[in-house]
């Protein structure tokens, strides 16, 4: 007696077609419509894993890893230069969600240069940043400005060790001005020291010494009265 099969129904073509072109595993280049072109691993149809990714438009190249389409892991990002034709390095580190997080070096300019921490592309954290005419700031960082306790140091040796808010120098801290063999204690806002004490400090080694020694402040509490002129201060900006 015969037997009867029944013919399995096919799906559309289209469908297997997709499935072919679904990108896994190591892919040469592959062009996007704007032009970009990727070279690495992939996943699920994502750049996964190690991979290279040029931006047409701009020329930058990104060499390091990636999760899911995004860069996530370590990777360096490059920028054609346009005095030498060939490409300078701009940030290399640690990458989340396509942002710069964790330890990272992100290059400015041919001496400014920044390494420490990041966080959603911004300084964040602990950080040392070299600017171009020689100044260095190490310490805290927070949305990509000093904030916190740091130490400013000047190109001519001077620094400034306390504390940091948006930027400039807020609350706390002590100027070292080593030129003039003098060391000024007191409290800042925005940048101004609004109260204080100045003393002689390595003036024998001083190369610019003043002409002539601090006196010595006769108080007999000096630390007090430094910390009434803090309190009153403090209550007036509060009354602001």
């Amino acid at each position: 007696m015969p037997i009867s099969k029944c013919l399995q129904k096919s799906g559309p073509l289209w469908k297997e077609w997709d499935r072919k072109a679904q990108k896994n595993g190591l892919r040469h280049q592959v062009y996007a419509v704007n032009g970009d072109h990727y070279v690495g691993e992939w996943k699920d149809n994502k750049k996964h894993g190690k991979g290279t990714q040029v931006w047409k438009k701009t020329g930058a190249i990104y060499e390091g890893d990636w999760k899911f389409g995004k860069r996530d892991g370590y990777g360096t990002l490059s920028l054609p230069d346009q005095e030498t034709g060939k490409y300078r390095r701009v940030y290399s580190g640690w990458w989340k969600g396509d942002k710069k997080s964790g330890y990272g070096i992100q290059f400015f300019g041919p001496k400014e240069y920044y390494e420490g921490d990041w966080c959603g592309n911004q300084r964040s954290g602990w950080g040392r940043m070299y600017y171009s005419n020689g100044d260095i700031y190490e310490g805290q960082w927070c949305n990509d400005k000093p904030d916190g306790e740091g130490m400013l140091r000047l190109k001519k040796r001077n620094r400034y060790e306390g504390s940091w808010k948006r930027g400039m120098k807020n609350g706390s801290g002590r100027f070292f001005h080593l030129d003039h063999g003098q060391l000024f204690e007191g409290f800042w806002v925005d940048d101004v020291a609004k109260c204080g004490t100045m003393i002689d400090f390595g003036r024998d080694v001083a190369p610019e010494p003043t002409q002539f020694p601090i006196p010595e402040v006769k108080i007999l509490d000096p630390d007090g009265v430094l910390e009434e002129a803090l309190a009153m201060f403090k209550k007036i900006k509060e009354g602001d």
